[in-house]
């Protein structure tokens, strides 16, 4: 039990099974046995452990009782074994059942524990291996000490030397099968060798493939720390080999006879043993960090004159390498033949060390951070084979590195390149670069392929969503659901009871304009990614946000609801991403009524938050009683309780965002309730830009030519045909401010009165006009010029500070 417990590790390593059935193997672990009883026993001596020194003693003695039949006792240790894996896993299983925790192991790591299996056979073949070169080198030894002394004996009795003869003859017998053996062994330990390497190999594919899509969001784990020990264990496995093959050569020069096995074999195992060095060590060479621009939209975009980074890694990790390997950096070493194909040259520190000194866990990297790219100037790029030509966000470029590696005799040329780059010359390409890079890595596994473009492949529609849902994922930590995805494949395909049959060409992904828009699906996605990372990311993250829901989907969910329930949803119209927000209230005859509001840009939200909207948002009814219509988030959610933490903590007049929420987001209604689509809305007037017409009893709000809800700066003070109801909303501020300031009053009008207009004049009331002088003074003149203009829905009033001053009486036509 102690020898069990001291040398567990050992012991449970060995091949037990195979030795107990091959006296040479089981002759070698014996022989090793006793080696590691005597170092386990120097340990004691050394920590005066005396009891432990006499038990230990006693121990190797009763082994060596096994001396001349040691497969008897690995036939006993393989017996043992077998016996303990079996209550252990009666053991094991009895625990998992107990404490319901029986579930299937994940492949990844069934592969995992298969390969650290592997390794470790491999390496204790390979301690074993050792001894047994040491035990051949010891008979060889031993002959040539009897075959010298027999030379020089000058016996002249024939009988002895016959004997002697016969002596030596039986000793060259065992040491030719005992080269027979090491050399049947070589084989067996390179063909694990090369299992295992297949194995890491296979690893390392799935990694490239990892760090492929992580560049376009995926969120994969892409460490190397497990496959460089695999490449360095297995690397530093194998020159052990190659060392025993050398030494092999050695006694091969020393002695040899006819038929010696040595002569006839050792040349193929050298070179099969090189060959695999050399896969394994030109797989070893990789790109860890693709190249990235610093403040760049994502990696694998770069820009001409602008800085990159790009970092290279051996995965063969020793330190007699360290500082010895010098890596080069070029790009595009074998360009495609494409007419007009850009050719580039890479400026700034190109060359540089491999080194453990750059990377945090003593990897052997070589970080390039200060690279640059510049165009040569060669008329119009490469003539080409053919007429094949691509865009500049269609044409791909590799960046490539290469290195020298030399060590215990062995020479060989690395080299890798990185996944195909997008080169810009301009910002305002960046957006179709990066659409260029979403869709090759999504699609192509190659990173030969720089004429991928040339006949770009379909995305289905899985692929195609799961991209997109890396987008989200990356620039808010949260990707698309089911329902985000299901909208978003009927409004590509339409409505399909089956998505999976569904394909999208590159061309109708970035190059095609949308039905009814002046942009491609991409400019409207790539908006709303920008919107969202830049203002939207807490309140996306924490599922506040709908996002992608048809209309008509988000009046079934809202009629459903009870009154104040709203969502938040993505605007379909917007070319650089909008977000609005619909809510559900209730007419006196309990008929539900879906109202929405002009989505809010990027140019809105730098302003006030969006969370800052939601809470102050309000309405103006009959007789100017403000409403917040809203309360709830869909489903059920208190809205106070759903953006609360978002809010800031000032309110009223110290709150930062005051001087935009005193610009009231205003709805003008009618005294008898909100003016809907029942009562004759126009649609040229209300509706976002593009969108299609609105159903019965629904409401956008705040519509106008600016596209935007918030603060209008607009110059001229204009006064459209319309009527005036009771409509001027304040806040009841004092009016004796310094009227030399300017501030704006965005007053929405209610176009629809049931008053006949007919080019009337309007009759201004004369408090009004004390109030703003100046204002009114030309607007009457300039009524019928405005009149049919459908756009303007908001009148503009300047040259006064604060707001609020209360009405005596209603503006009337």
């Amino acid at each position: 039990m102690a020898v069990r417990e001291y040398l567990a590790q050992w012991i449970e390593d060995q091949d037990w099974k195979t030795a107990s059935q091959n006296t040479c193997r089981a002759v070698v672990l014996f022989q090793v046995l006793l080696e590691n009883l005597d170092n386990q026993y120097s340990r004691f001596v050394q920590e005066r452990s005396f009891l432990m020194q006499c038990n230990f003693r006693r121990f190797k003695q009763s082994f060596q009782r096994y001396q001349e039949d040691p497969c008897t006792l690995a036939e006993l240790i393989h017996w043992f074994l077998s016996k303990e894996k079996v209550i252990l896993q009666d053991a094991e299983l009895a625990q998992e059942v107990q404490m319901l925790q029986v579930q299937p192991n994940p492949m990844e790591s069934e592969n995992l524990r298969n390969i650290d299996k592997n390794m470790r056979e491999f390496k204790n073949k390979v301690q074993v291996m050792e001894h047994s070169v040491k035990c051949l080198e010891e008979q060889q030894d031993e002959f040539d000490f009897k075959y010298q002394t027999h030379q020089m004996d000058g016996t002249k009795d024939e009988d002895e030397r016959k004997k002697q003869v016969d002596v030596l003859q039986k000793m060259l017998n065992r040491v030719n099968n005992s080269r027979l053996i090491f050399l049947s062994e070589m084989t067996s330990h390179l063909d694990s060798a090369k299992l295992l390497l297949d194995l890491i190999l296979e690893e390392l594919d799935e990694w490239r493939r990892r760090q492929q899509i992580s560049c376009i969001g995926a969120p994969e784990n892409t460490n190397l720390e497990l496959l460089e020990k695999w490449f360095t264990q297995v690397g530093e496995g194998m020159f052990q080999l190659r060392k025993f093959l050398q030494k092999l050569e050695e006694l091969h020069g020393k002695m040899t006879y006819e038929e010696d096995p040595i002569t006839i074999q050792r040349p193929r195992l050298q070179e099969r043993v090189d060959s695999l060095l050399a896969t394994l060590l030109k797989s070893s060479f990789i790109v860890e960090t693709q190249p990235s621009m610093p403040q760049g939209r994502g990696p694998l975009v770069l820009r001409t004159n602008v800085q990159f980074f790009f970092k290279t890694r051996l995965l063969f990790k020793v330190s007699e390498l360290n500082h010895a390997m010098k890596v080069t950096v070029s790009i595009d070493k074998d360009p495609p033949k494409v007419k007009g194909y850009r050719r580039f040259n890479v400026l700034g520190t190109v060359s540089k060390a491999l080194n453990m000194s750059e990377c945090m866990n003593g990897g052997m990297v070589a970080d390039f951070r200060h690279l640059t790219l510049k165009e040569q100037k060669v008329g119009a790029g490469g003539k080409g084979i053919n007429d094949l030509s691509l865009s500049v966000t269609e044409e791909l470029h590799s960046v490539h590195a290469e290195t020298q590696f030399d060590l215990h005799g062995l020479s060989l040329s690395l080299e890798t390149s990185s996944l195909p780059v997008v080169v810009i010359s301009n910002s305002s390409q960046q957006q179709s670069a990066w659409a260029s890079v979403l869709w090759f890595n999504t699609l192509c596994a190659d990173p030969k392929n720089l004429v991928f473009f040339a006949n770009s492949p379909v995305a289905s529609w899985s692929q195609l969503g799961q991209m997109l849902s890396w987008q989200f994922m990356s620039v808010a930590n949260r990707g698309l659901n089911e329902d985000q995805l299901e909208t978003l494949a009927q409004k590509f395909f339409g409505k399909q009871q089956s998505y999976k049959n569904c394909n999208m060409s590159w061309t109708k992904f970035s190059k095609e304009n949308m039905s009814g828009t002046h942009f491609t699906l991409w400019i409207w996605l790539d908006g709303i990614l920008n919107l969202v990372k830049i203002y939207l990311s807490d309140l996306w993250q924490d599922g506040s946000i709908m996002g992608f829901v048809s209309k008509g989907k988000e009046k079934i969910l809202l009629k459903k609801k009870q009154g104040g329930t709203f969502l938040l949803r993505f605007s379909e119209s917007c070319r650089d991403g909008g977000i609005t927000f619909s809510w559900v209230e209730y007419s006196n005859d309990g008929k539900p009524i879906v109202r929405s509001v002009q989505p809010f840009t990027s140019v809105d939200l730098k302003q006030i938050p969006l969370a800052e909207i939601l809470r102050n948002f309000q309405i103006m009814e009959a007789e100017n009683a403000p409403v917040h219509p809203l309360q709830f988030l869909y489903p059920n959610t208190p809205k106070d309780q759903a953006f609360g933490k978002y809010y800031n903590e000032k309110t009223g007049e110290q709150s930062p965002y005051f001087k935009y929420i005193k610009t009231k987001l205003v709805f003008v209604s009618k005294e008898n309730g909100c003016t809907s689509m029942a009562e004759g809305l126009a649609p040229d007037l209300c509706m976002q830009h593009n969108d299609p017409l609105p159903e019965m009893n629904e409401d956008i709000m705040l519509q106008g030519q600016e596209n935007s809800p918030m603060y209008n700066c607009a110059v001229d003070p204009i006064l459209p045909n319309g009527a005036l109801e009771s409509c001027l909303s304040a806040v009841n501020e004092d009016f004796s401010s310094d009227c030399s300031q300017n501030s704006v009053l965005n007053l929405p009008i209610d176009i629809y009165s049931d008053a006949p207009l007919n080019n009337n004049p309007i009759d201004f009331p004369d408090a009004l006009l004390s109030i703003f002088p100046g204002v009114f003074s030309d607007a009457e003149p300039r009524l019928q010029e405005f009149h049919n203009d459908p756009n303007l829905d908001v009148i503009n009033f300047q040259s006064f500070q604060e707001l609020g001053y209360p009405l005596s009486q209603p503006l009337t036509p």
